[in-house]
């Protein structure tokens, strides 16, 4: 999907409607699934306690695009 906008510009909303689907599709299926919820959930109160104790925050991790 971030491809498809990339390269198409302002068209973006009427070429890209396919990827934007799938990746819909996708987030979708991991939001309504209850374990990955329970994970994400758990390494936010984690991650929420360490700040707490220490103070320091943690830097955000970078994902590389799926191109």
């Amino acid at each position: 999907f971030t491809k498809c906008c990339q390269e198409t510009g302002l068209l973006m909303v009427v070429k890209c409607r396919q990827q934007n689907t799938a990746l819909k599709d996708c987030l979708v299926g991991y939001y309504s699934d209850p374990l990955f919820y329970e994970e994400c959930k758990a390494e936010y109160l984690k991650q929420r306690e360490e700040y707490r104790a220490t103070g320091i925050k943690k830097k955000r991790q970078k994902f590389t695009p799926n191109v």
